[in-house]
């Protein structure tokens, strides 16, 4: 794609771009604040015709390039303001309202109300267009600091959170949802969410679960469904960042985005750790802890040393108890 610096640092995944243009898909759809139209092409692509509006006119010079590039022929593209009467005097009746606001490059948390231009104003400015609106929003927002009537959707990319979705109108299919791609994997929620069983060790099997999930407050719901069909899952938390739903059966679910099966648990003894790995044919073993950066190689090389096999081990730790898995 034809881009400028900005353009490539906020370009928007190609997973992602046809997920939401495949969900958005409509006659008549706007894409406001377009950028050099990384998300506008997808949207060519499902929509008959799409109108993108961008105030830089430098990045819009370089979403037609895009555009004429791939042979696109569907996209009306307006230089102006996306708020003013300018733009909006342009378009006929929409469809869908799509918007990625700006917001600022670093905040010391994440709020809504940075977004600019604000959800607010956006749908306010486009209420005779249309009630049907999507925007984009910061994922590190959790859904009850989201203060608006919509569909909260966490999008996680290859096993890593990426994107949040906002729905409005006839878009919204419940009140937070969470999905993964590639894999298409999707949680909604459905009423209270059922009490979800801990348990102080890990089972014979381990299950990391998807980070949109998590990060969607989806993972007691997702357990309650898994237990129709496996009694014993429950969960463990290992530290702040790292949780398992474990179970002493095997288990696959497009929202798993690592299986293991645990092996050994023990205290964390590298020696006695590091003799384990060489009598059972492992060449290599990821440390997955909450260790400091600066100590990391020292310790994965004295686990790794001597080892010739043919085998990968995962280790996590929980204080000072070392979870030895394989993957499935």
């Amino acid at each position: 794609m034809f881009s400028d610096k900005d353009g490539v640092r906020f370009a928007t995944p190609e997973d992602v771009g046809r997920y939401r243009a495949m969900r958005l898909r409509c006659r008549t759809i706007a894409d406001i604040s377009c950028g050099v139209g990384g998300q506008t092409i997808y949207f060519a692509n499902e929509c008959e015709q799409v109108y993108a509006i961008e105030v830089d006119p430098e990045k819009i010079a370089y979403a037609r390039k895009n555009c004429q590039r791939l042979g696109i022929t569907n996209v009306e593209f307006i230089c102006a303001d996306a708020l003013s009467t300018e733009a909006i005097d342009c378009l006929p009746q929409l469809d869908v309202v799509f918007s990625d606001p700006a917001r600022p490059a670093s905040e010391n948390m994440r709020d809504i109300n940075s977004l600019q231009p604000s959800i607010p104003d956006v749908m306010a400015a486009y209420s005779a267009k249309t009630s049907n609106f999507a925007f984009e929003a910061p994922p590190q927002l959790t859904p009850e600091r989201i203060p608006f009537d919509c569909e909260k959707e966490y999008l996680s990319l290859e096993g890593k959170m990426n994107r949040m979705n906002l729905y409005f109108g006839d878009l919204k299919k419940c009140g937070v949802s969470a999905i993964a791609l590639p894999s298409g994997g999707r949680i909604e929620s459905a009423g209270e969410a059922p009490l979800i069983r801990i348990s102080e060790e890990p089972l014979l099997y381990a299950y990391e679960p998807e980070e949109s999930v998590e990060r969607a407050g989806l993972l007691a719901q997702m357990a309650g469904e898994i237990r129709e069909h496996t009694p014993d899952i429950s969960l463990f938390r290992i530290d702040k960042k790292r949780i398992f739903l474990t179970s002493m059966e095997e288990i696959d679910h497009r929202l798993f985005k690592n299986r293991y099966k645990v092996l050994n648990t023990s205290g964390f003894d590298i020696t006695a750790i590091n003799t384990y790995l060489r009598e059972n044919d492992f060449k290599a073993v990821l440390l997955r802890a909450a260790v400091d950066p600066k100590d990391y190689w020292g310790i994965r090389n004295r686990l790794e040393e001597g080892l010739k096999g043919k085998r990968k081990a995962h280790l996590f730790l929980k204080g000072d108890i070392a979870i030895l898995c394989e993957e499935l």
